[in-house]
């Protein structure tokens, strides 16, 4: 099958697999997946016009909000963080995609940043692993015993909540000013941030694995909305080149990843936190240090 608007050719069943088996994994650490399809439609589908992007960034609408619900179901949704991600992440967002548009269009250099960012994003996931935290303890042995999120306090000063007989807390004005950066890596990458925010409050916040990974999707979904919309604002200033969302693929790719985040944080509770950062390190310092190898080469 041809996508006109990518100019990629491919079965159908090709992205929605990938897609699927992809975002089952990596929406139980709060991320969406889009980090790893980026590069696959790079490398494999070649893609790599800056609308990739964009079609990133359509996955992630569409396949975000089955994962989510089931975090809301669950009672394991953590507002407050969500609204001050969101807040936090949107102004960097279009900061970002303008940045790619403008000084990354070119497929080499691009892929010479995903690996600096995607590096950086290993080795946060492997120190934790190493440090076995107590973040990484034991998951809930089955769903009808599944802890939920309570708020004890929420202000722009501190937010403080208990998740399993434990509690937590975490200044509000430290997390807009990490999702600010955030965003506009987020906006260049396409990702929305997610796979940088996530690791980011497990290390540096110490928050529970189990309890960031829906506000995190939230905000990532929220962001890639604002990205899509950016992205075709800027299409009209840069004819030249393919700046819009082929939102066939994106769909498509989305629809497969809308499955695999419902069954992903269905079962998130079942797997140890370390087990989820474990597969997320390696996939992302295999696919960094093709890209390096790619620029050398």
């Amino acid at each position: 099958m041809l996508f006109p608007i990518s100019g990629v050719e491919v079965n159908p069943f090709v992205p929605f697999l990938v897609a699927l088996f992809v975002s089952f994994f990596t929406s139980m650490g709060g991320v969406s997946g889009a980090f790893l399809l980026l590069p696959f439609q790079v490398s494999v589908l070649g893609y790599t016009s800056p609308s990739v992007s964009a079609t990133n960034q359509v996955f992630n609408i569409v396949a975000i909000p089955s994962g989510v619900y089931r975090y809301i179901k669950e009672g394991r949704m953590l507002w407050p963080l969500s609204k001050y991600i969101i807040i936090g992440t949107l102004p960097g967002v279009f900061i970002g995609a303008w940045v790619r548009v403008e000084f990354l269009p070119n497929p080499r250099n691009f892929k010479l940043f995903v690996s600096f960012i995607l590096i950086y994003i290993g080795y946060k996931l492997f120190v934790d692993i190493l440090k076995n935290k107590s973040t990484t303890s034991k998951p809930t042995p089955n769903k009808e015993t599944v802890s939920t999120v309570t708020i004890l306090e929420s202000s722009f000063k501190e937010v403080r909540f208990e998740y399993d007989k434990n509690e937590c807390a975490f200044k509000p004005l430290h997390i807009l000013t990490l999702c600010f950066v955030v965003g506009i890596i987020g906006g260049i990458y396409g990702i929305g941030g997610g796979s940088i925010i996530a690791p980011f409050l497990v290390t540096f916040f110490a928050l529970p694995v189990y309890t960031i990974a829906g506000a995190a999707l939230s905000g990532t979904f929220a962001t890639s909305i604002a990205g899509v919309l950016f992205y075709h604002l800027l299409a009209s200033f840069y004819p030249t080149q393919s700046v819009s969302p082929d939102w066939l693929l994106g769909c498509l790719f989305g629809i497969g990843g809308f499955i695999g985040m419902y069954f992903g944080a269905k079962t998130q509770h079942l797997i140890p936190s370390k087990v989820i950062k474990g597969i997320l390190c390696f996939s992302t310092l295999f696919i960094a240090g093709k890209y390096v190898l790619d620029f050398i080469q």
